[in-house]
């Protein structure tokens, strides 16, 4: 099968700039994506982003992942209702060193085809104003740009409250495309669905003024069967930094995909084969209740995030949890969410304010409504609002919280 083909079945192609990107990839080509510093980490919705370069890459293809030092300072409206915090270069540069590393982990940054990470604040840092408007910003048309559908949606979303900064993004993204065709050959970029207006702006820019075809492909938005965004956990972002989400986290949130979405994030995450996932279908057909397709898929996707000794603590937290161990076995198990507590600081009052207080909860509101609603549990056994902890509640050393079925948080004391 050709890649574009295979891509197409793992429902990783929405739409192509040209038809003839397909005979164009019968040879070696240099293709880009672009990342957005805006964090210190990049977040599980950039894993379809990173796995279509993953993929290019094991096909032989160049690939140039593109940090965006210089638009991260000024922000994409693509797909957002208002203008976001501006970020200081001193916090770009930080969030730049993040994302380098997460990157490292899944692209191959060595050997004979290896991956190219560059900035664009290395060729925007010394461009003047005179020179941006002069040189770049000449070459767009303002209803051309107007009529991108990222620029129309943030002006009804705001009512027009569209800065000129955040309507100039389109200048310095299709910019960006024509650097590295001149430096790197690079002919292509891939992006999201709602890259469309920002990567156009590149093609087109390059047929300007090199008279060349430039190509772009733009995957779909993953979302769950739910409609919501893939990779929000409880209203957070999954990140791919271990320290701001736990592998523990990481992994039991793959491990709790519901049937409806567990195939359709296999063809987009894992790198067997689509005979081998129709395999797995079968299997879950025939077998529901052994969830084997969710455990192939965490970890597939733990391994290939947190490596081997990731996913062996995952597993390991995540049998001593379920498998209903003893609490000196769950306090041993490593990247379960937990707590360091005084036991004066917790005998006697509510268990609800216990949990908040050591930081299960983002407030003390949430986890008594929580317990208010039959979700709180403390030592397996439910706690309504009014239980207040005691001493006999500690076992061998720590208190095991959960807060619905799977959410576990450990007290140690």
């Amino acid at each position: 099968m050709k890649l574009i083909e295979e891509l197409k079945a793992r429902g990783l192609v929405e739409a192509l700039t040209d038809p003839g990107i397909e005979r164009a990839l019968e040879t070696p080509m240099t293709i880009y994506c672009g990342f957005d510093p805006s964090a210190r980490s990049l977040q599980a919705g950039n894993l379809v982003s990173i796995i279509v370069l993953k993929r290019f890459q094991q096909a032989g293809h160049k690939v140039i992942a593109l940090v965006g030092g210089a638009t991260g300072l000024i922000g994409d409206p693509s797909g957002k209702s208002a203008e976001r915090n501006m970020l200081t270069v001193a916090q770009v540069e930080e969030n730049k060193k993040g994302i380098r590393e997460n990157l490292s982990r899944i692209l191959a940054f060595d050997g004979p085809n290896a991956a190219t990470m560059v900035d664009n604040y290395d060729w925007y840092k010394g461009t003047s104003a005179i020179e941006f408007l002069r040189d770049i910003a000449i070459n767009f048309r303002v209803p051309q740009m107007l009529a991108k559908e990222s620029v129309k949606k943030r002006l009804e979303a705001s009512e027009g409250a569209l800065t000129f900064t955040e309507f100039s993004y389109q200048i310095l993204q299709g910019n960006d495309f024509l650097h590295l065709y001149d430096n790197y050959g690079c002919q292509m970029e891939v992006g999201g669905a709602d890259q469309w207006g920002n990567i156009t702006a590149g093609t087109d820019l390059v047929h300007r003024m090199r008279g060349k075809t430039a190509y772009g492909l733009t995957f779909p938005l993953l979302l769950d069967s739910t409609g919501k965004k893939f990779g929000k956990s409880e209203g957070n972002a999954l990140f791919l930094n271990g320290e701001m989400t736990p592998v523990f986290d990481w992994y039991q949130y793959f491990l709790r995909t519901p049937d409806a979405d567990v195939i359709r994030y296999l063809k987009v995450f894992s790198m067997r084969s689509l005979e081998e996932i129709a395999a797995l279908e079968t299997e879950m057909k025939a077998h529901p209740e052994a969830r084997i397709p969710q455990k192939a898929l965490a970890e597939e996707i733990t391994r290939l995030v947190h490596g081997e000794e990731g996913l062996r603590k995952a597993q390991e937290a995540t049998e001593a949890l379920y498998a209903k161990k003893s609490s000196a076995d769950i306090a041993k198990a490593e990247n379960v969410p937990s707590a360091q507590v005084k036991l004066e600081d917790c005998v006697g009052k509510p268990v609800f304010a216990v949990a908040a207080a050591a930081g299960m909860f983002k407030s003390n509101g949430e986890a008594r409504r929580m317990a208010q609603q039959g979700g709180l549990s403390l030592n397996d056994a439910k706690v309504d609002d009014k239980r207040a902890f005691g001493e006999a509640d500690v076992k061998e050393g720590v208190a095991v919280l959960r807060s619905g079925k799977k959410n576990y948080f450990v007290l140690k004391f």
